[in-house]
């Protein structure tokens, strides 16, 4: 076996369970109650990321597993694939995207620069250059982004408000933040929002407008409750200039039986049903860069 895949086969078996500060506050790894085997990563009390040891392809959130099914119907296994992930956490899409995808490289983004040395001294991630750690502003690090640079960018940061709610920063929100993350992804890459919101689904629409703006392909993924307005929760949204789905990986009616055999089934809008979920909505058009980050 090459040094490349026992880097990528690396074990998590460093974990330890505690509570630490980090430079935002404190971050917590306990045993994950309902998964024997699993850990989660709380950050000031609010869950962050799932690990599961050795098994880098076993996502435990549902938000993450959408995005892997919705990459797996783009992209071959063989591809060589750059991934920006903003917002580290415990990188786990990223300890993910280097399992299921041997050739490509992955930098995550993440402000705590204490919480990015949790994650790297306790999770077992592939070392650099297959996973590499910034501590950086989200938006900062994406207004500096050049055309063409990589193939996916996964913005996946929130900041905590009170009551333990957290929110995405205004300024990753609105055109300008999608039309830059365009030309970073060029005409075959794709920009994936994990957004998280209230019942109250219209600032979702209009992050779905933002990027409407800037992409031909908008598909947007979550569960009917969701997008009723029931409940709180996740919506992934993606764009794409291209149909999200390639033909030869199985096209989108392929990409939408995986999501419907979810064990909680899910649904993607695109094409009519997206303009019908922006329904008019104007989209946000908070400025990329900002004196205040947050």
């Amino acid at each position: 076996m090459s040094k490349q895949r026992r880097n990528q086969k690396q074990s998590a078996l460093n974990i330890e369970p505690g509570i630490y500060e980090i430079d935002s506050g404190t971050a917590e790894i306990q045993p994950d109650p309902f998964t024997p085997g699993a850990y989660l990563l709380l950050v000031n009390g609010v869950q962050s990321s799932q690990l599961i040891p050795d098994e880098p392809q076993r996502l435990g959130f549902e938000y993450m597993r959408w995005i892997a099914i919705a990459l797996g119907f783009r992209y071959p296994r063989e591809a060589r694939l750059r991934f920006m992930h903003l917002g580290g956490g415990g990188a786990t899409l990223a300890r993910w995207g280097a399992d299921r995808y041997p050739n490509s490289r992955h930098t995550t983004v993440e402000y705590d620069a204490k919480l990015t040395e949790l994650a790297r001294e306790n999770f077992g991630l592939p070392r650099s250059p297959i996973v590499k750690m910034r501590v950086g502003e989200a938006g900062q690090v994406l207004s500096e982004t050049r055309p063409d640079s990589w193939d996916v960018i996964i913005r996946d940061v929130f900041v905590n408000i009170a009551q333990g709610n957290h929110i995405t920063p205004g300024h990753l929100t609105g055109i300008e933040a999608a039309e830059t993350a365009a030309q970073a992804v060029g005409h075959h890459g794709a920009y994936v929002i994990n957004y998280g919101g209230p019942p109250n689904l219209q600032p979702a629409r209009a992050e779905a407008a933002a990027l409407a703006h800037a992409f031909e392909h908008v598909t947007v993924i979550s569960d009917a409750t969701m997008f009723k307005g029931r409940r709180r929760g996740n919506i992934v949204m993606i764009g794409t200039q291209t149909e999200l789905a390639a033909e030869q990986l199985g096209g989108m009616g392929g990409f939408e039986a995986a999501l419907r055999s979810e064990p909680l089934p899910v649904q993607a809008k695109y094409n009519a049903a997206t303009t019908n979920f922006i329904a008019g909505t104007a989209p946000s058009t908070t400025p990329l860069l900002l004196t205040d980050p947050v």
